[in-house]
């Protein structure tokens, strides 16, 4: 059964030199289509290139928060220009963080908000990151979801390496989010994390690496974590759900399929890989 690995940062220095092996790696392991969100302008036209060189890669374009420092219109004008692109599904990778201490609160809120005014137009979904930040996070996203059409409104984006707590997932699901489960789900203290994951409607529920960080048990530690490994995810997500692991691979799939519009078919439109 296919997998889809929704958050992968391939154009990072980790995978130089290895990026053929991961890929091929990854399809020998079912996880046919990766999802690579942009951290910064710089490199969103690697990200392209990439999308372009492999079948199986498709690009989000947007600004994380820990970049926003400079974030200027200008930025916001090539992000949409590099959204033209066909590869592009969303926006991302986008949110609030409050742990690094990189770009005032004030700065972040404004990219954030230009960015999400950016999806609206463009009809993507956005591909959120939260770091300590969820109450201001899911403020702003109530406000945005609320003056969407209703086609995106019923595919508003993830909510991306999901860690917070209950309440705040609930939050998130109330406004149509996704919630997308990363390598500390299998880590052996994370039973709270875990406990999440089993109350997220499996409809809603994303597979990530968030490669080249967060390689799950048993690499744990190993960097860096491949697209392969997407697959302990989600066998740990069936056995929380009771779900045969085929039945979590295939909801999972269409549920990424249904978030980014993308073909059932796993062959690409553009030639490559």
């Amino acid at each position: 059964m296919p997998l889809i690995d929704t958050h992968c940062h391939l154009d990072f220095d980790a995978y130089d030199g290895l990026r053929d092996e991961v890929m091929a790696e990854a399809a020998a392991y079912g996880v046919t289509r990766l999802i690579n969100p942009s951290t910064d302008l710089a490199r969103a036209p690697v990200i392209l290139r990439l999308a372009d060189t492999y079948a199986g890669l498709y690009a989000a374009v947007g600004v994380h928060p820990t970049s926003t420092g400079s974030f200027s219109p200008d930025d916001l004008a090539a992000l949409r220009d590099l959204a033209t692109h066909p590869k592009v599904i969303a926006i991302g990778e986008i949110g609030l963080d409050y742990y690094w201490d990189t770009a005032p609160r004030v700065t972040q809120w404004a990219a954030l908000e230009a960015q999400l005014t950016l999806a609206a137009e463009l009809g993507l979904p956005v591909i959120l990151h939260n770091r300590e930040a969820s109450d201001d996070l899911l403020d702003i996203l109530t406000r945005w979801v609320s003056t969407l059409s209703a086609t995106l409104r019923d595919r508003p984006g993830v909510l991306h390496s999901f860690s917070a707590p209950l309440a705040v997932a609930e939050r998130g699901l109330a406004l149509g989010f996704y919630l997308g489960f990363t390598g500390p789900i299998t880590f052996k203290n994370a039973d709270d994390l875990r406990r999440v994951a089993a109350s997220v409607p499996p409809d809603r529920l994303l597979v990530e690496t968030d490669g080249p960080f967060l390689t799950p048990h048993p690499y744990r530690g190993r960097r860096p974590n491949r697209p392969a490994y997407v697959r302990f995810i989600a066998e740990r997500l069936a056995a929380l759900h009771n779900m045969p692991f085929e039945d979590m691979a295939q909801q999972t799939t269409a549920n990424a399929q249904r978030l980014f519009a993308l073909s059932g078919d796993e062959r690409d439109r553009s030639s490559g890989h």
